[in-house]
């Protein structure tokens, strides 16, 4: 009942997506019963991704597709985040991306010159369409010193058959080419993602609530007083728990027992 209580002061639920919602086209146990219960309860939520492969609106049609009816304006991804940081911290008018079209997308939306010829600063996605090249130019500019950001810090993406490497795998590799890590990382668990969150809700940061399958980003954010939601669908396992700096408030299963819970606070 003690933990129950804990979820009394939550005033807007914070979801992952990617292991958590949805494993690539396979929705998982419990996520549309969750959505249909926050939505005829009224409680307020958004998705809040480190995917910065696709823009806002691939993801609201993305879950259309597997059933789930979500207004785009519900999806907050690292690539939004990244470029409202770039806008209010750095100033630069040019960027060079490595990134997916949609990515891409995401940053010309805000106002940016897209170009791969002296750019104002950098920035590093997680790019399923990567090439060589592309990591080439990059590298040339870390070396050069242009100010360099990264989307989110997350490793593994989780597929059906385990996991594809994500944007953590690519910085290591350009460290590992430049002695260079990126200057600012704006994805979960990160101040950058956090702030432009609380903007977004306009709620203190104790009244929202992370579900999540990662540790090291969903649960990680617990540092900032978010309560969290561990969901055992994605990348991390139980095991994983007795070595991680992050405690989750709740471990379950997957989000179906999330409902479960949540209905016991509200009927």
């Amino acid at each position: 009942m003690e933990k129950l209580e804990v979820l009394n002061k939550i005033k807007c639920f914070l979801v992952d997506m990617d292991g958590t919602i949805f494993v690539e086209d396979h929705l998982l146990p419990g996520a549309k019963a969750w959505i249909d219960l926050l939505d005829e309860k009224g409680v307020d939520y958004y998705f809040l991704t480190n995917n910065s492969s696709r823009s806002r609106l691939e993801y609201a049609q993305k879950l259309k597709g597997l059933g789930l009816e979500v207004p785009e304006e519900k999806i907050f991804t690292s690539g939004e985040a990244t470029a409202i940081y770039l806008k209010k911290f750095i100033f630069p008018s040019s960027l060079y991306v490595v990134g997916t079209p949609a990515l891409v997308a995401e940053f010309k939306r805000h106002g940016f010159t897209i170009t791969d010829v002296d750019p104002d600063a950098v920035v590093l996605g997680f790019d399923t369409t990567l090439t060589y090249e592309k990591l080439w130019k990059l590298c040339d500019f870390v070396v050069a010193g242009k100010p360099y950001i990264a989307t989110h810090p997350d490793i593994n993406c989780p597929t059906k058959d385990g996991f594809k490497p994500d944007i953590g795998a690519m910085i290591e590799l350009v460290v590992a080419s430049t002695k260079r890590r990126p200057d600012v990382v704006v994805g979960k668990p990160n101040a950058p993602i956090v702030d432009a969150l609380a903007e977004k809700t306009g709620l203190p940061l104790e009244s929202h609530c992370m579900i999540g399958d990662r540790l090291y980003t969903d649960i990680a954010l617990g540092k900032w007083g978010i309560t969290t939601a561990l969901v055992l669908s994605g990348e991390t396992k139980r095991e994983d728990l007795a070595e991680s700096l992050f405690k989750p408030d709740f471990v379950l299963t997957d989000i179906s027992e999330m409902v479960e819970l949540l209905r016991n606070i509200l009927d």
